[in-house]
């Protein structure tokens, strides 16, 4: 297998460089959105236990951008194809406006982000790393089906959600639909379909990730 060595080591400095600049936003908060937060009418939910459920499905939904924050950089670190890698950051950006605006949500609703958060980043860089060194079509199936499988892990949130709880409904279906697009971009660039296998261990990680962030 080749590896994707970069052309210089300057080249491979920039590279370590904007995925440590990456992590260090992602993980301190201080991630700016490109775009608005989606917003709804209501001050919802009204009562105590609906705003803790909101809350602690919002934490979910952050640890999950945290997440994708670290899978789309450990990939880009390793693509070996400019326009893969550039696909790659160019989703990154929308996933970090789903990060700030479910961190504005979590301060509005009263309610805090993971205490695991170093954690779920640390282990989703390490994803993106070793699918992105399996080659640039792997990388993109790994994308493909991680965006499908947070598609309708969202589509579930909007079930569970409280009914009066219009903003953090507005954030998650907006976050669904980009979540869409970002595995149709994947395909699109000749994702592999990955095997059985694989993708029920990406499902099994994925609700360690989301029964823990939930309590803790």
């Amino acid at each position: 297998m080749a590896f994707p060595f970069p052309a210089s080591l300057s080249e491979a400095l920039d590279h370590l460089l904007i995925a440590a600049d990456e992590g260090l936003r992602a993980l301190s908060g201080t991630a700016v959105p490109a775009r608005p937060a989606p917003r709804a009418e209501g001050d919802g939910p009204g009562d105590a236990p609906a705003r803790d459920l909101s809350g602690r499905l919002m934490r979910v939904n952050h640890a999950g951008e945290i997440c994708a924050q670290a899978l789309y950089s450990g990939q880009a670190l390793v693509a070996r194809d400019d326009a893969v890698r550039d696909a790659l950051r160019s989703a990154a950006s929308e996933e970090r406006d789903h990060l700030a605006w479910c961190r504005d949500r979590l301060q509005e609703l009263g309610s805090r982000p993971s205490y695991l958060d170093p954690f779920w980043y640390a282990g989703s860089f390490a994803w993106g790393v070793a699918s992105g060194l399996a080659g640039d079509r792997w990388s993109l199936g790994f994308l493909a089906e991680t965006e499908d499988q947070v598609e309708r892990h969202l589509e579930g949130h909007l079930d569970r959600l409280p009914p009066d709880d219009h903003q953090s409904r507005a954030i998650v279906a907006q976050m669904r639909d980009d979540e869409n697009r970002h595995g149709a971009m994947g395909r699109a660039l000749g994702a592999k379909d990955l095997p059985l296998a694989v993708k029920s261990a990406m499902r099994a990680a994925s609700r360690v990730m989301t029964r823990t962030a939930y309590w803790f």
